[in-house]
Order: C-alpha cells, then sequence, then structure tokens
C-alpha cells in the first residue's frame, strides 16, 4: 500500500475540515451518548470558527490527509502542557506532544490514513524535540484503542472528558519516540 500523503492544514481547508470534524465525532463518542451533547460539541469545538482558531494558535498544529480535493482525515496537535493532574500524573515524559483529534472518513479506514497521519504527528513532535505522544481515548472505543496499541502507544492512566453534563472514562495512553 502507497504511503498516503499528509500536510499541514490551511486556512482554505477549514469548511472541509469543520464537515469532516462533524461526521467523524460522533463515531468516537461512547453509546448512549446524547446527541445534543454531540451537536453542542460539534457545533462549539470543530466548528469553522474553532478551527481558524486552530489554525492561528502556535499551540496547536494541524495536519491532513488530502484525497483528491476532498479531506479524509485530520489530526491535531496541542504542543502546550496538558493542565489535567490525570493526565500530568500518568505521563513519563513531561515534553510529550498531545495528539488532541485524529479522525478518518469511515470510507477511508484501512487504507493507511490513519497511520499516515499516525506518523506525521510523530515526525512534527521529533522536530520539535520532543519524547513522546500522548492522548485520551474513551475507553469503550475499541477500533480507536487497538489502532492507538498498533501504532506504539501504552496505556499509563485514565482521565474523564466532559460531554455535556456526563463525564466519559478515558484511557491516558503514551508513545515515546526516543
Amino acid at each position: 500500500m502507497a504511503t498516503q500523503p499528509t500536510r499541514h492544514a490551511t486556512h482554505a481547508d477549514v469548511p472541509a475540515l469543520a464537515d469532516l470534524a462533524g461526521r467523524t465525532f460522533p463515531l468516537a463518542c461512547p453509546p448512549g451518548t446524547l446527541q445534543e451533547d454531540i451537536d453542542h460539541f460539534v457545533a462549539t469545538v470543530l466548528s469553522e470558527s474553532a478551527f481558524r482558531t486552530y489554525l492561528d494558535d502556535d499551540e496547536r498544529i494541524v495536519r491532513v490527509a488530502p484525497q483528491g480535493t476532498a479531506l479524509v482525515g485530520y489530526t491535531m496537535l496541542i504542543l502546550s502542557a496538558s493542565t489535567d493532574p490525570d493526565v500530568s500524573s500518568a505521563l513519563t515524559a513531561t515534553d510529550a506532544v498531545e495528539v488532541s483529534k485524529m479522525y478518518s472518513d469511515p470510507a477511508a479506514h484501512g487504507t493507511g490514513v490513519a497511520a499516515a497521519l499516525m506518523e506525521s504527528a510523530a515526525d512534527e513532535a521529533r522536530r520539535l524535540g520532543r519524547s513522546a505522544l500522548w492522548l485520551g481515548v474513551n475507553q469503550q472505543n475499541a477500533r480507536a484503542l487497538a489502532f492507538y496499541r498498533r501504532s506504539g502507544f501504552r496505556q499509563l492512566g485514565e482521565k474523564r472528558f466532559a460531554l455535556g453534563a456526563v463525564l466519559h472514562e478515558d484511557f491516558v495512553m503514551q508513545r515515546d519516540l526516543t
């Protein structure tokens, strides 16, 4: 399989990014998540306005996987240290870059898109002199957990993720890059 190309997102990508994010975020939500909570998250955290802000933030890197004129995947990295005490106490690398978002269109599952985005995230972290990547993943998201384990992540702890009024249980995972 050929390596899927990835690149840094630009402001021209914002409408397609928001559309992709809106279609893929619900796939990562645990069963029973309220639709109004998903809709609110998408409308606020994954909106076009939010993505424009992310692209202008020096503490974030957004990479996309294009296919023709469409985007089939994206990842967002956060360079600043986590302020969540559960994350801070779990990580073994204090300079780890957060993989805040990693989503691909279901039609692109199994094509190497996610693996290419993950390797581009690792390359970005290495370029910045960082020693690890970390992420939080819902404990019920078996597909994502399997992918992250195949990608070299190991579970180090747990944290909570608020979606609406519900606190969801996430695993904190880290991938060492050195």
